[in-house]
């Protein structure tokens, strides 16, 4: 097919379009450039199919990460010192250094390293599990320290109940720790899923075609910026409304059963 001017597509438009002011026209004809000639809407869909792909995966990762290193920083802080063996102090000390390096650079730094440096991915599962991987771990420092907060939250009486019931230190942690510190950190473990959620358009970056990249390859195909660009912002706002409703379901739920 050759190239779709305006021209053209006014020509073979329905007449009463010809009747509209012209800033109309052009922003019809944008939308009829970005979403239907060709079939170009796939190209969102496809991208928003990365996009979840690499924001469930690396929400998966992160929280696991978060929770263990949570969990040990917090039992390194709260523990007596005869408790804390070499093995223990090494764990620490090397979550320390986790934290300081992650938190203390970019983003966008760490996704150039990891996918230019360390991965080097040939194929696009290649490049989506480097998304993932890495934004995972950058997820997983910022939860590990609303874990620590949320366990640190709950009274050393709630430890000893578990202890008293016969329960291991782990199995205190597991089934009556972290599920009231659960309830606690709720509302800041999901501001951190949608501040991942819109991290994941940094992605691009390695060349993973996710929405954003998408939108990006639309604009260099149409040479038009504001609806490719503007539909990505509402892609990305209706994403985080859905999840914002998805975890304020859950938080009522939540409180329900306290009830």
């Amino acid at each position: 097919m050759g190239i779709l001017t305006f021209a053209g597509w006014l020509a073979e438009a329905p007449a009463w379009i010809a009747g509209l002011p012209e800033w109309l026209q052009n922003i019809l004809f944008q939308l009829y450039q970005t979403f239907v000639y060709q079939n170009r809407w796939k190209f969102f869909v496809d991208g928003l199919k990365i996009t979840c792909i690499v924001t469930v995966g690396a929400l998966a990762l992160g929280v696991l990460i978060g929770l263990i290193v949570g969990v040990i920083r917090t039992s390194y802080e709260t523990g007596s010192k005869k408790h804390k063996s070499f093995l223990f102090t090494l764990l620490n000390g090397l979550c320390k250094v986790y934290l300081t390096v992650i938190r203390g650079t970019p983003m966008m730094v760490q996704l150039l390293i990891m996918g230019f440096v360390v991965m080097v991915p040939k194929s696009d599962t290649g490049m989506i599990l480097c998304g993932v991987v890495t934004l995972g771990i950058n997820s997983g420092a910022y939860v590990a320290e609303i874990v620590r907060s949320g366990i640190m939250s709950i009274s050393a009486g709630q430890t000893e109940a578990g202890r008293s019931l016969g329960f291991n230190y782990v199995q205190t942690m597991w089934y009556v720790v972290i599920p009231q510190a659960v309830k606690n950190i709720l509302p800041a473990l999901g501001n951190e899923m949608i501040t991942l959620l819109k991290d994941t358009s940094l992605v691009s970056v390695i060349a993973l075609r996710d929405v954003t990249k998408q939108a990006q390859n639309l604009v260099s195909k149409t040479y038009q910026a504001y609806v490719p660009y503007i539909s990505l912002a509402l892609i990305y706002l209706v994403l985080v409304m859905v999840l914002s409703k998805l975890l304020s379901v859950l938080e009522r739920r939540l409180r329900k059963s306290d009830q």
